[in-house]
């Protein structure tokens, strides 16, 4: 999953693409280099993020998922992801030609389970704590591993009894969304665990802060920390990666499948 976001603000490539031309190009890049998924944000879920307004949201996506839809030659078998937690710019985007949907909320803003419920495409749950105004003021957990899984659960649940397809669900631990450091490594080390709630497992650890604290580093050098972290995810079940380097990340994801494929 390559990673576009047409934000001025997002922590890594804010700025970079909110012109039509530079973000179809970098699409295009990212399918070349190996990217199945497109994953399209328009607001900025940084730590410390302001919200943006539904029509700016809107403004900012729609025309990119309309351009890759009119493009079908170029961008045929990519599926389009829209990263968003308003209902409304979710049933924009899927109007639009978006086929799927990655929601750092898990679906619980009111209204989201409806436009989900009215559509067939994938959805990612994901675990964050608070918004991303102030989720990383001093998040605590009595046992981050435990909670996690149990949110999930919890919207997995709450899916299905709405009329969600249970395979239509994938669920992503939320790395760096109301984590600290240490919170962030005992998800990794226990991703396995997360086996047990027998859906795709979706990773973005790409360019983290963590990797900053780790290596003491600024976020244009975080690519080998992300890549290490990366390979070791995929051996305990991770399924999907989100990245934004996406040439790299498919290099890793070959050797390790190779490995595992051969251990087999």
């Amino acid at each position: 999953m390559g990673v576009l976001n047409v934000t001025p603000d997002s922590f890594s490539d804010g700025g970079h693409f909110i012109e039509r031309d530079s973000a179809l190009a970098q699409v295009r890049l990212m399918v070349e280099q190996g990217a199945t998924i497109i994953d399209i944000g328009g607001e900025s879920t940084r730590p410390g993020a302001e919200p943006v307004s539904i029509k700016t949201e809107i403004d900012r996506v729609v025309p990119i998922i309309e351009a890759l839809q009119a493009s079908p030659d170029t961008f045929s078998g990519m599926a389009i992801s829209i990263d968003t937690s308003k209902p409304e710019v979710m049933a924009a985007a899927l109007a639009a030609g978006a086929s799927m949907i990655n929601d750092v909320q898990a679906l619980s803003v009111p209204g989201a389970l409806e436009v989900a419920v009215n559509s067939d495409v994938p959805i990612c749950l994901m675990h964050a704590m608070r918004l991303p105004r102030t989720m990383q003021s001093n998040p605590h957990y009595a046992d981050v591993v435990v909670e996690v899984v149990t949110f999930l659960e919890e919207r997995i649940a709450a899916c299905v009894a709405a009329g969600i397809d249970r395979e239509r669900l994938i669920i992503d631990p939320g790395f760096g969304f109301g984590k600290n450091l240490q919170h962030n490594l005992q998800l990794a080390q226990n991703l396995d665990r997360f086996s047990t709630l027998n859906l795709p497992v979706l990773v973005g650890v790409s360019r983290k802060s963590m990797f900053g604290a780790i290596l003491d580093v600024e976020v244009d050098e975080r690519l080998y920390g992300s890549l290490a972290m990366t390979a070791l995810l995929l051996d305990k079940g991770a399924s999907i990666v989100r990245t934004h380097d996406v040439a790299a990340t498919r290099d890793v994801m070959k050797v390790v499948l190779a490995m595992t494929t051969t251990a087999r």
